[in-house]
């Protein structure tokens, strides 16, 4: 009976949709890194640039330095290249030997300006200390908010996936992988944002160009 077919079909599709969106979590969690400034509590970050250049949210490191853990359980002290605390942003390099930073796994990195409302995102980090979690969910909308302490806005991805603390520095991906964002807080409930990820290239860029510790403070 045609029924009994679309029904195999549908299945079928499930479980491919199923495992495809499980190898794409689990490549991304290669670059995710544990973020720790010696206080309770831990954040996350993501392997941005070769060398070990990892990028992380302001108020996770705030005015420490932090220790970094990857996933395969390595623990590693850092050095603080950037903070910009406009974008919540700041920019670390682990410290390792020259002959094992090529080997850390860098996350390839999307052009979030071609983001539409709609589209599947997940969010990957640490909530409460549950490390390598992944929570889904869609852009709810696209644009900028207000900083407070200033007269200026900053460009923000918001999203419906769970957020909760440890989730904070981690990484946005969309279903191919690639980062589109940067999580860092929970607004308005329910509603998570992040900095698009071509907003943290540019802060990326600039700090290494210039290496301005306080750039866009």
């Amino acid at each position: 009976m045609p029924g009994f077919g679309n029904i195999a079909l549908e299945t079928d599709l499930a479980v491919f949709l199923t495992e495809e969106l499980t190898a794409v979590c689990q490549n991304a969690r290669n670059s995710l890194v544990v973020v720790q400034n010696g206080r309770s509590g831990a954040g996350a970050g993501v392997i941005w640039r070769p060398g070990g250049v990892v990028v992380t949210n302001y108020h996770v490191i705030h005015r420490g330095t932090p220790c970094i853990s990857l996933l395969d359980g390595g623990q590693y002290s850092t050095q603080v290249i950037a903070k910009a605390k406009r974008f919540d942003l700041a920019l670390l390099k682990i410290d390792l030997p020259d002959s094992q930073a090529p080997a850390l796994p860098i996350a390839p990195i999307a052009d979030s300006k071609t983001l539409r409302v709609g589209q599947i995102a997940l969010a990957l980090g640490h909530p409460w200390g549950q490390i390598g979690s992944v929570s889904a969910g869609i852009i709810t909308s696209l644009g900028s908010v207000p900083l407070r302490w200033r007269q200026s806005s900053v460009e923000v991805i918001r999203t419906d996936a769970s957020l909760a603390p440890g989730n904070s520095g981690g990484p946005l991906i969309d279903t191919s992988g690639a980062v589109i964002g940067i999580n860092t807080m929970i607004v308005g409930g329910d509603l998570g944002v992040a900095i698009p990820s071509h907003v943290v290239d540019e802060f990326v860029d600039q700090a290494l160009d210039q290496g301005q510790l306080a750039y866009g403070s």
